[in-house]
């Protein structure tokens, strides 16, 4: 890295309280704190401690006297041909009318709000509004299924659940209400309220009597409130996220405060360069922790314009991402390799089409970022094209280019360097030792963790030390679960994951909740999911499934029939997201001796690889039925 940024580096592990005190200029405080770390439970850190801050008041409330008819929120739908702006000053009224509506219904500070809902401007509002009466959000992808929604009801317990008839993808009306009166039917602690969002694409919709509420008709009874912002504790929860595991339950990703708005105020200006009075569009979707740090909190904190984006890349041509840049004069974009690998399929006139000017960065994020992908895009738009590598769990990014720091010359297929705050190391799996150059490790950071990281899991701290800090032996240390290298030059490469967890088109699933969802079909005795290398999506996942009866797939035609099956039980499960690409047949799964499944050996048939040491398996007939299945002959 380059001198000055290791200079830079360096002094946020050495003097960890001196360089996040001075950060945390970078944001209000309605009361200063007293100590700027806590460590004295590791691996538990405290930030900022005592001090007094609110997420919405440094994301809309202090831009008003500066920028007040700024564009704050600009909603764009190419699903419904909508398209509006809000000014700093007209977000605030949304957000205070928004506030309200959720205290008339009984929502107080430390209460949970679930917000299930598509890409649509009230969702913003609803996020803000939590945030500003100290409601703990808890956003839920849209694309989830009954049976996944269920489980997150159950675990946050919210009191209100904020939803919408519906939303749209490649012009197809995806039917929400359903799904969630099902989840609710489903769970042990359904909401006291649901508000819903009429956008008139689920002319079918049904409105359970004396639990479901019209938001127009709410907001409408509110439209002068005046909400004041409640000042919440730097360390207190401000969301709950929910992030796939190698169990089948998923884990809430608990963040905090303080240092939630100090990491992301200073990502803006280290990582991002993002400035007030610009615009940021960040292609990602409020379901992850992407549409969460760098749509809602993170451009508007820094006083940019942050644009919501309904659609696709393609639709309704390949070039409506870049009209977008050119029509709101967009300085900073996000989005994920995979966006760019489907742009690559389309006319690459659409990188010239459109006036590009003010476009400084592409950053892309979410998978791995290959070589080709990273070149096209670079090429085609002339512009840096910087790779960042980070997960649900930290907020923001681990490893980048800190061009608000130091432009350190980039390489393709590398996200770059540690960020300030992450003191980095990989370990060997076994010795715990740190690996040499070009030596493949785990990715694991030394604690504590720095502000914006999770805090911990949602009411399960003891998940939060044995999921992340108790896997490397003898080492406290939080673990990624990443192998990643470092090359002679400093530089990082990401390898892939070292546990269960697949990464899709930028999402992380757990292949055990796939297990799980296949398992419950009556058909299947057995299941094994593996990810498996994809050149759109990065992975997608495989099963290969033991069913109970044979004769069921003795024929072709019994087999797919059998499939289809099986990818709608995982559809009524887990959603159209958690569908594997094929589900395979087999009489027995490759185990080892003591019943271990062989998932890496599966994952190396898979994608034409050695499958490794096979000294402890038990039928080595059943690898050469992956195989058959594989090659159309089982």
């Amino acid at each position: 890295m380059g001198a000055k940024y290791q200079q830079f580096h360096q002094r946020s592990i050495s003097d960890p309280e001196g360089f996040w005190g001075e950060q945390s200029g970078l944001i209000h405080w309605n009361k200063p704190f007293s100590r700027v770390l806590d460590y004295s439970r590791p691996p538990f850190a405290k930030w900022f401690v005592g001090g007094e801050t609110n997420l919405c008041y440094n994301a809309v409330d202090r831009h008003l006297k500066d920028r007040p008819d700024q564009n704050a929120l600009i909603f764009i739908s190419t699903e419904t041909d909508t398209e509006k702006a809000y000014s700093f000053r007209e977000l605030h009224a949304e957000v205070n009318r928004c506030a309200a509506m959720m205290q008339g219904l009984g929502v107080c500070k430390g209460d949970r709000v679930l917000i299930y809902m598509p890409m649509i401007a009230e969702a913003c509002f609803a996020i803000l509004a939590c945030a500003r009466i100290g409601a703990i959000h808890s956003v839920v992808f849209g694309g989830f299924a009954s049976h996944s929604l269920a489980n997150r009801i159950d675990d946050a317990k919210p009191k209100l659940i904020i939803s919408a008839d519906a939303g749209s993808r490649v012009g197809k009306v995806v039917s929400y209400k359903p799904l969630l009166d099902e989840a609710i039917s489903l769970s042990k602690f359904p909401p006291k309220h649901v508000v819903l969002v009429n956008r008139g694409l689920d002319k079918t919709m049904e409105r359970t009597a004396g639990r479901d509420l019209d938001w127009e008709e709410l907001r409408t009874k509110h439209m002068n409130a005046q909400v004041p912002c409640v000042w919440l504790e730097s360390n207190e929860p401000s969301y709950i996220l929910y992030t796939s595991g190698t169990t089948g339950l998923p884990k809430g990703v608990q963040r905090d405060v303080g240092g939630h708005a100090v990491a992301l105020a200073a990502s803006m200006k280290h990582i991002y360069c993002g400035n007030a009075g610009e615009t940021y569009f960040s292609t990602s979707d409020i379901g992850w922790v992407v549409g969460h740090s760098y749509i809602i909190y993170g451009p508007l904190i820094a006083g940019m314009a942050t644009i919501m984006y309904e659609g696709t890349p393609v639709r309704p041509d390949g070039g409506i991402l870049w009209k977008i840049v050119e029509k709101y004069k967009v300085s900073v974009m996000f989005s994920a390799p995979t966006a760019i690998r489907v742009l690559k399929k389309q006319d690459p006139a659409f990188l010239k089409k459109y006036d590009l000017s003010t476009l400084k960065f592409l950053f892309l994020a979410g998978e791995p970022l290959d070589q080709p992908t990273a070149q096209w895009i670079s090429e085609g738009l002339g512009r840096p094209i910087i790779d960042n590598y980070w997960q649900t769990e930290t907020g923001w990014p681990i490893l980048a280019n800190p061009m608000g720091v130091e432009d350190i010359p980039r390489k393709f297929g590398s996200p770059g360097f540690p960020m300030y705050g992450y003191n980095v190391k990989l370990l060997h799996e076994s010795t715990s030792e740190e690996v040499g150059t070009d030596e493949k490790g785990v990715v694991a950071i030394v604690p504590p963790l720095p502000p914006g990281c999770m805090s911990t899991v949602w009411g399960n701290d003891e998940r939060f030390v044995k999921t992340y800090f108790e896997t490397i032996p003898g080492k406290m240390v939080y673990s990624t679960f990443d192998w990643g290298i470092r090359d002679k030059d400093g530089y990082y490469f990401i390898l892939g994951r070292t546990d269960d967890v697949i990464n899709v088109a930028g999402h992380r699933l757990g292949t055990r909740e796939i297990e799980e969802a296949i398992s419950s079909n009556p058909a299947v005795a057995e299941v094994a999911v593996i990810g498996v290398a994809d050149q759109l999506k990065g992975q997608v996942p495989v099963a290969f499934a033991v069913v109970k009866d044979p004769a069921q797939i003795a024929s072709r035609e019994g087999r797919m029939k059998l499939e289809g099956e099986v990818m709608k039980t995982v559809d009524l499960q887990l959603g159209a997201i958690g569908r594997p690409a094929r589900v395979h047949f087999v009489t027995i799964l490759p185990k080892t001796r003591s019943g271990k499944v062989l998932r890496r050996s599966i994952q190396a048939i898979c994608e034409g690889r050695d499958p490794g040491d096979l000294t402890t398996i038990e039928d080595v007939s059943a690898l050469q039925q992956v195989r058959d299945a594989l090659a159309g002959k089982a």
